[in-house]
């Protein structure tokens, strides 16, 4: 019984010696209260450290001693260890129905859209780390040190999924961009790749063969990361980020919709995957199923590459939409959105990064174009897209970030270069006027392709293949121009010249 007690002293002495250096922490970095704390069972030192401990002994004794006086009054035969025993075990049931009946009467929705570091669950270092609005309050200390590659995929609706989960993320990619951010240039470059473009899935050999838009539901974002980096001479792909169908409409009408040019009427229903499309051609704002509609739409004949085209004039109105003044103080909650319908391993601070750089981007240095390759029309599938590197050096470079060795840039002077002419002015003479100047200039690849819907003020040179320098070079030429670098114009050009009202 002796032991007993000295043991319980003991015991509370050490507990209340941590308490005391835990909160006078400054002293547990002196080598003095280290030994101190190591010499507890040092009985010539027990006379020191139980003075303290005097103050809290009686609370101690006499809480420990309610079990023993039950022990005597009920004339329990059990032993004392285990009346301890199921002491603690009673507490502990007790502490859980509280705690239970608390968690009831909390509101489900208080901490639905917050993260473990939203909430300050971490370490106490991860506690320091400002909250998401905090953050965005603070946007311009992010800044992007390196070149950055992220893999966008924008997935196809998974039936019997709800929408968000893991396994709404599990389906087939029906988009796929790799965008190159690069802070050296301060440009941003998009490549487009279409999704019934040829891979050849790692392991498989030949059997693997098959369609990239493949790759995610085989075997998530790390695979269809593989293979694009694997099909592009093994480009780093940095980070990945995965839109749900459902992602794509709430993020459209949490920008209050976007404006875009639908250059045809487009219907099309299919009851297998609940598709249905219904819009009529011109300038509209899109609400958020509508430019879902606008980006999935497949004409036949075409393969994808009409369908990356919308794409990419989609991602041109959101950007212009996302540009918006008025929209800065909306960002918070478009972050809460991404977190339920969008799966990316992007971290927080370099999500406020991404933003800033965007913020600050000249439109000139954000560029577009699409996987250059060729359609198999003599195979089973004649929309399959094979790869066509020739002459795409500079293209891999500033895309992709990679130099493939013996593969040469294309060097062909502008005059030299595949030309359509579009007329978008709204005056049929023109476009046989802009054909005969261009031959005065010695240009030897030029054709007419159908009219532009869109009456357009300005002439407009889409950049067809991404290599903005040829654009600046037929601009000097013409003497006019507004330079668009993406994959909108004619699908057999090098640069397609829509004419505008200020050709004279």
């Amino acid at each position: 019984m002796i032991k007993q007690v000295e043991w319980s002293e003991n015991q509370v002495t050490s507990q209340q010696v941590v308490f005391e250096d835990e909160v006078r922490s400054p002293e547990l970095e002196d080598p003095e209260n280290q030994a101190t704390l190591q010499s507890i069972a040092d009985p010539q030192e027990e006379v020191e450290l139980k003075a303290p401990a005097n103050t809290n002994r009686s609370v101690v004794e006499s809480v420990g001693a309610i079990p023993n006086q039950l022990y005597e009054r009920l004339g329990l035969t059990m032993p004392r260890w285990l009346l301890w025993f199921m002491t603690i075990v009673i507490g502990i049931i007790l502490s859980g129905l509280l705690v239970s009946t608390l968690a009831l009467w909390t509101p489900l929705w208080s901490n639905l859209d917050r993260t473990d570091d939203d909430l300050g669950t971490g370490t106490k270092d991860e506690q320091k780390i400002p909250l998401p609005g905090e953050l965005w309050s603070k946007i311009s200390q992010y800044k992007l040190s390196r070149p950055m590659n992220i893999l966008i995929m924008g997935i196809e609706p998974v039936s019997g999924t709800v929408d968000g989960s893991p396994e709404s993320f599990a389906g087939k990619s029906d988009s796929m961009l790799l965008v190159r951010l690069n802070p050296n240039e301060k440009s941003v470059r998009v490549l487009s790749i279409p999704r019934d473009t040829m891979i050849a899935i790692p392991e498989k050999g030949e059997k693997g063969l098959t369609k990239v838009s493949d790759a995610n539901a085989q075997g998530g974002p790390v695979l269809a990361a593989r293979v694009v980096s694997r099909t592009l001479n093994n480009a780093p792909i940095d980070r990945y980020i995965r839109i749900s169908t459902s992602g794509l409409r709430q993020l459209v009408d949490q920008l209050g919709g976007v404006e875009v040019f639908v250059p045809q009427s487009m219907e099309y229903k299919d009851s297998s995957s609940q598709l249905s499309i219904n819009l009529v051609s011109g300038w509209q704002t899109l609400n958020g199923e509508q430019a879902e509609q606008f980006a999935r739409f497949r004409e036949t004949g075409l393969g994808d590459l009409p369908r990356v085209q919308r794409q990419q004039a989609l991602i041109a109105a959101l950007l212009q939409r996302l540009n918006s003044p008025t929209l800065l103080p909306r960002l918070p909650q478009l972050t809460r959105l991404m977190r339920k319908y969008f799966d990316t391993n992007l971290k927080m601070e370099e999500m406020m990064a991404l933003v800033n750089f965007g913020l600050n981007l000249d439109r000139d240095n954000f560029q577009m174009t699409v996987l250059p390759g060729t359609f198999s029309r003599f195979s089973k599938d004649p929309d399959s897209y094979w790869l066509n590197m020739t002459g795409q050096q500079s293209l891999l470079n500033d895309y992709v970030g990679v130099n493939v060795p013996g593969l040469k840039p294309d060097m062909r002077r502008v005059p030299n270069l595949k030309i359509a002419i579009q007329n978008a002015s709204n005056q049929p003479q023109l476009t046989e006027k802009v054909i005969a100047y261009l031959k005065q200039k010695g240009f030897t690849n030029i054709y007419k392709v159908p009219d532009w819907p869109d009456t357009q003020r300005q002439t407009q040179i889409v950049v067809q293949k991404g290599n903005r320098r040829v654009g600046a070079d037929l601009q000097q030429i013409l003497g006019l121009g507004q330079i668009e670098v993406a994959a909108i114009g004619d699908l057999e050009s090098d640069l397609t010249i829509r004419i505008g009202k200020d050709w004279k």
